[in-house]
This record gives C-alpha cells, sequence and structure tokens, in this order.
C-alpha cells in the first residue's frame, strides 16, 4: 500500500467520521422516515441468517459499524449469543448505548475503526456491518479484516445498498435517491452534504456479483446474496475459509 493512498483513506475515514457525528441526532429518525421503516425488516432478515449462531450461548457476534445500534440490537433480542458492537464515530455510539439501555438490552460498544479492529484474530463465531462497508475507504481490506476477526467457518453477513434489478424500477429509485432524499435529509438533519454522500457512495459500491467475487477473493466461501425490496439492498453472506 503506498503512502498516498494511506494517506487518501485516513483523509476518507476523518471525512465520513465528522459527517455521520454531525448527523448523529437526527440519523434514526432519518433512517426509518427515508426508507418507510422497510430497514426494520432488512435487519430481520439478517438476524434469521444467523438465527443458529445466536442461539448458542457460547458464541460471540460483532457488529462492525453499528452506528446507533439498530442492527446489534435487533440481533441480541431473546438471543443466547452475545453480541458486541463497534463503530468509529463517538456521537453514533452514545446514542446507541442510549437505546440500549432503555430496552433493558446487555450489548458492550468499542469505539473501533472497521479498517483496524482492536481484536485477536478468530475472536468471533459470526460478523456483520450494515449499511457501512460502502463508507469505507477500501473495501477488500475492509473484508479481510473481517475476515481476520472471525473464527474459521464463522459467517459474515453485509446488509448494504445495492442496484436495483428492475430496469423501470430502478429509474424511479435513482431520482428518489439523487434528487428527492438529499433535499429531505437536509432539510431535517441540517446537513444536506450528508445526504448527498449517499447516493454518491452507493453509485461507487460493488454490484451484487461484484461484491460476491470480492467475497471469494478476500478469503471467504459458500458465497451467496439475495436482493431486497427489488435490489435497493442486498444481503451478501459468506464463511471464513481455513
Amino acid at each position: 500500500m503506498s503512502t498516498e493512498r494511506t494517506a487518501n483513506e485516513v483523509a476518507h475515514a476523518a471525512a465520513v467520521r465528522s459527517m455521520f457525528s454531525g448527523i448523529a441526532g437526527r440519523y434514526d429518525l432519518l433512517n426509518h422516515l427515508l426508507s418507510v421503516n422497510i430497514d426494520k425488516s432488512w435487519r430481520r432478515r439478517v438476524r434469521s441468517l444467523l438465527a443458529e449462531t445466536l442461539a448458542d450461548p457460547r458464541a460471540i457476534v460483532l457488529d462492525v459499524a453499528c452506528g446507533t445500534g439498530d442492527l446489534s440490537i435487533e440481533l441480541q433480542r431473546d438471543a443466547a449469543a452475545k453480541v458486541v458492537g463497534t463503530d468509529f464515530c463517538r456521537p453514533m455510539l452514545a446514542r446507541a448505548r442510549e437505546k440500549t439501555a432503555v430496552l433493558s438490552l446487555t450489548i458492550p460498544y468499542i469505539e473501533a475503526d472497521a479498517m483496524q479492529l482492536s481484536f485477536p484474530d478468530e475472536t468471533f463465531d459470526a460478523a456483520t456491518i450494515a449499511f457501512g462497508l460502502r463508507n469505507l475507504a477500501n473495501f477488500k481490506d475492509g473484508l479481510s479484516e473481517l475476515r481476520r476477526i472471525l473464527k474459521p467457518g464463522g459467517k459474515l453477513v453485509v446488509l448494504e445498498f445495492s442496484s436495483p434489478a428492475v430496469p423501470g424500477f430502478r429509474t424511479l429509485f435513482n431520482f428518489y435517491f439523487a434528487q428527492v432524499l438529499p433535499r429531505i435529509g437536509g432539510l431535517v438533519s441540517g446537513s444536506r452534504g450528508a445526504y448527498e454522500y449517499l447516493p454518491d457512495s452507493v453509485s461507487k459500491f460493488p454490484d451484487q456479483k461484484a461484491l460476491v467475487q470480492m467475497f471469494r477473493t478476500s478469503g471467504f466461501e459458500d458465497v451467496s446474496y439475495s436482493n431486497l425490496t427489488g435490489g435497493i439492498a442486498a444481503i451478501h453472506s459468506g464463511t471464513r475459509s481455513g
């Protein structure tokens, strides 16, 4: 990795951290408003994919880029396994802790960068990352880091915005995503730039099949994906080989 690339990645991370810090207070409201609450059902799908692991009291599951804790909380509900959340944005973690306390759940939240997780190799039985992989400065290195902290045979589940599969629907959604969403997001949050960043980051993210290939080259096997709501989002999963 060149010095220039490293500098670019550091600058990217700092900008993303600052952006999310600025919208942390309104993040949940906007997420549910702009997705018409569909995002809640998407997180339940992630939980269903990890049902066996979550039922094991010996298992530990890491939710990376956990933000305000929505997926961490969803995973921990009625789970026998231990769920740990991590994010590099302190205001988002503060909100996650507040929400978790209200629900009387116990989830440790740890401030850490997804590109350099502060855990030993082969620590977790499963890992998740929801709407966070596309925010990393280097997708492939991010997947390699997620593989590192998984035990052999451990499962990674990624929930992320993707490429709508139906042409007519794709055009309509792209208009909403690029034109309508930034205006509403800017009005409610006071930061239009954060919601202009969203469609821009999605446009630069690998589509479903490209992400499958990236999983495989990063050391995952049994890789698969399923589209959600016409491909607005997709869930990719794979198990650590070796």
